[in-house]
């Protein structure tokens, strides 16, 4: 890399930057998708006719819809010209013939208005043959029924290790899904102008393959088809696959009826038509030695995937890859599978596979700590990776030292020891309400599991005044990546920030863009907007040396400014700017960015698919209620590696946001389904805020520490930064952990702990029953015989 590609003198990376829209949030200024959609006269209403039935063969009748005044066409599949099909598998019918799970659009009624159109719908009759449903994972097991391709992740002999192992364990972890919840529901418009281009603005994490899927729908090339994504109002995942059939129904309404088309669901239709984070059943045993080091781990994950494939496949493959989380095992064999039901289809969710994943090995470590006599912090430090060793899928642990140095600091910082020893008093005063302090730590991959993702794009334009416009291929929903980006372009550019401007990302200004997703956005289309800038950059030198009378090697841009070692003389950025176009020098530029070193075998589940590891560790301590099952968090402690920052204040809210979100799926948010043989089976219950229970006020920290770790540059990466998005929402495992250890407080020293998931107080309160009747009971009937039956069954 060339001196000039070095950060300037002042860079505007590591400025504590407000996010870029935070004035247009907070004063309700910031457009929106649906915002846009309603700026045009004439803009018609798409509005759903969903199944109410899990499984059936369906007869659609729209004529009723044409009677309802206002109604002006209903989208079948007889007007798809192209590929009836939303997915990039294939597997997810437009208009199905045949719905497959509660909720399933299976015709779309335009209006003139959304009264109309809602009305239309109504009108529109179904009828339905009844076919068998599947509604658990159990069911799908029962059934045999899976998708896609199943994936084992193996090293060493992981029987022969268990059967000399001093202690071995068993049993059956299993944890619910997640809802999106994001603020703005799924929203997509549509026009065609008069040469017959579609523009599409949509609220979607993945513009190019929104411009993909509805070019394969209208049946015409990627070309024809410009996606344009302004912003979101969150997305976590959501919007990364399930936005495309929405972008598509609009623009198929407009090729139709000629005229603009909406498609913005309310909240229920979000909820019921749109998939979750995955659930997991997983059955397992470890092997451990006398000193409790992990010696073996035997394991079968199977992850509900809903109705169709979506994301399912890399989802699980990332969760065999962060099964380890920071730990050293040596003998592994995993396996993993795709369960096919009658449900939404899931698909990605932050974090992507890994919490479910690390919530093995966190769960493991957590059950059998008191049974091998062990502290369970401690019984974490002494497992974890060392310099030199590899994780079981083969890539190396690079940096493995920071565990300890984070583990370390963070137990300096939150005072550990001195409050364990308070901790233990309270409990032993207090017969009704006891606390718990826990300790965990991440390690999470960077990079798409999917290695042509590993790539970006941008285009940037230096003005002749000196003003600078960027375009990008990722795409903003309120994590401050554009934000960011201006931070990088201006520092590459020696910059102020308020000199450069960002435009929204669109398919036609930077083309075959990955999704932003897999907490890469930053390091990937900040390389591109780097690398463009840099190229600018590079031609004014030249200018700037004629100008000043030096060489170029010794220009220095910097606040503005244009300068030269060793003179005084300095040029404002729009001179230089001005006589490079007098001099017809480029002033613009296409940047591009590929990650390095990545090279994966999906088929053996070997190779580095990750650039880096982003390492973490957090300390939460609550506090339950004996009667109620009722905890409140008293305190939570972050240390946390995000490299040399980008910008330290959006860091440390992705951060503290990433806490309470895995909290949430944790211990609050419970996804329920009818289960029942009745009209209503497979129906999602929890359908609003008012009976999926989000996050609140009450559930926050009472005392919330973040940390970034510091001198933590990561070379290679973008100024030396690290990924911040997913990562930090597998650190409230240190909450779930710590309502174990009090949970432990109400029974018999060196029981095991079993805690559900979601640990809802219901869920924490039956826990508590069971630690009080540990010793009489026996450990929970079934589980092991369960996890044999499933381990041998592979």
């Amino acid at each position: 890399m060339s001196a000039l590609a070095d950060r300037p003198a002042n860079p505007i990376v590591g400025d504590p930057a407000a996010h870029e829209s935070a004035r247009l949030h907070v004063t309700g200024a910031a457009m929106y998708t649906d915002d846009l959609a309603t700026q045009h006269p004439g803009t018609l209403t798409a509005w759903p006719v969903q199944s109410t039935n899990a499984h059936a063969k369906v007869r659609v009748d729209v004529s009723g819809a044409y009677e309802v005044p206002g109604v002006v066409h209903v989208l079948t599949a007889d007007d798809v010209p192209g590929v009836n099909d939303a997915g990039i598998k294939h597997d997810e019918p437009l208009f199905p013939s045949e719905a497959m799970f509660y909720g399933h659009a299976l015709v779309w009624v335009l209006g003139e208005t959304q009264e109309a159109a809602r009305k239309g719908a109504e009108k529109v009759t179904v009828e339905y043959e009844p076919l068998p449903s599947l509604i658990t994972v159990q069911d799908a097991v029962d059934a045999e029924s899976f998708q896609g391709i199943a994936r084992t992740v193996a090293r060493g002999d992981a029987a022969a290790a268990m059967v000399e192992a001093a202690h071995v364990f068993e049993g059956v972890s299993e944890f619910g899904g997640q809802e999106h919840f994001y603020l703005e529901t799924h929203a997509a418009f549509a026009i065609r102008d008069s040469e017959g281009q579609y523009f599409v603005q949509s609220s979607t994490q993945h513009p190019s393959e929104a411009q993909e899927i509805t070019a394969h729908v209208l049946g015409i090339t990627s070309s024809e088809v410009t996606v344009q994504s302004l912003r979101m109002g969150g997305a976590f995942g959501g919007k990364e696959m399930q936005s495309h059939g929405f972008a598509a129904i609009a623009a198929l309404g407009a090729k139709v009826t000629g005229r603009p088309v909406r498609v913005r669901l309310n909240r229920t239709q979000d909820i019921t038509m749109t998939g979750k984070r995955h659930p997991f059943h997983i059955s397992w045993k470890v092997g451990v030695d006398e000193n409790g080091y992990l010696q073996a781990l035997e394991t079968v994950l199977t992850c509900d995937g809903g109705w169709s494939l979506d994301l399912s496949e890399p989802v699980l493959g990332r969760a065999l890859c962060h099964l380890d989380n920071s730990y050293w095992i040596p003998n592994v064999h995993a396996h993993g599978r795709i369960a096919k039901t009658n449900k939404t289809s899931n698909t990605a969710f932050r974090g992507f596979g890994g919490p479910q994943g690390i919530f093995l090995i966190e769960d493991i470590l957590g059950r059998i700590a008191p049974q091998l006599g062990i502290d369970a912090i401690e019984l974490r430090r002494k497992n974890f990776y060392q310099p030199g060793q590899s994780t079981p899928y083969g890539q190396l642990v690079k940096d493995a030292d920071r565990l300890e140095t984070i583990w370390g600091q963070l137990s300096d910082e939150a005072d550990i020891e001195r409050r364990k020893a308070e901790i233990a008093e309270f409990n032993r005063t207090s017969p009704h309400i006891k606390r718990g302090l826990a300790m965990t730590p991440i390690k999470f991959g960077i990079s798409f599991n999917f290695a042509a993702f590993n790539q970006a794009g941008a285009l940037v334009h230096v003005y002749k005044d000196g003003s600078v416009l960027i375009n990008h291929g990722g795409t903003e929903m309120g994590q401050g990546l554009h934000t960011k980006m201006l931070q990088v372009a201006a520092t590459a550019l020696g910059l102020r920030l308020d000199q450069v401007r960002l435009a929204p990302t669109r398919t036609d200004k930077v083309p075959n863009t990955s999704a932003t997703a897999a907490s890469s956005g930053a390091d990937l289309n900040g390389g591109a907007v780097k690398n463009a800038c840099e190229q600018i950059r590079e031609r004014m030198a030249k200018v700037a040396g004629r100008l000043l009378g030096v060489d170029e090697r010794d220009v220095r841009f910097s606040g503005g400014f244009v300068a030269a070692l060793g003179k005084d003389t300095r040029l404002p950025f729009a001179e230089v700017a001005e006589a490079a176009y007098l001099q017809r020098v480029q002033l613009f530029a296409a940047g591009y960015y590929r990650t390095e070193g990545l090279h994966w075998n999906p088929e053996i589940m070997q190779g580095s698919p990750f650039k880096y590891f982003a390492y973490g560790a957090a300390a939460s301590e609550v506090e339950v209620d004996e009667f109620t099952g009722a905890y409140r968090v008293r305190r939570v402690d972050i240390v946390h590696d995000v490299g040399d920052s980008l910008s330290p204040m959006l860091d440390i809210g992705q951060i503290e946001g990433a806490y309470v979100q895995g909290l949430g799926w944790l211990t609050l948010e419970e996804l329920r389904w009818d289960e029942s043989d009745g009209p209503h089976r497979g129906r999602l219950q929890t359908q609003s805020a008012s009976t999926y229970k989000l996050p609140s006020f009450s559930e926050m920290p009472e005392q919330f520490h973040v940390r970034l770790f510091e001198n933590a540059r990561e070379d290679g990466a973008v100024y030396g930064s690290k990924a911040v998005g997913e990562p930090p929402f597998m650190l409230p495992f240190s909450a779930r952990e710590a309502i174990r250890q009090a949970v432990g407080e109400f029974g018999p020293k060196g029981h095991e702990v079993i805690l559900g998931s979601p640990a809802t107080p219901e869920a924490v309160f039956w826990a508590v029953q069971a630690a009080q009747q540990a010793g009489t009971t026996g450990d929970a009937p079934g589980a092991s015989e369960d996890a044999d039956r499933v381990l041998a069954g592979v």
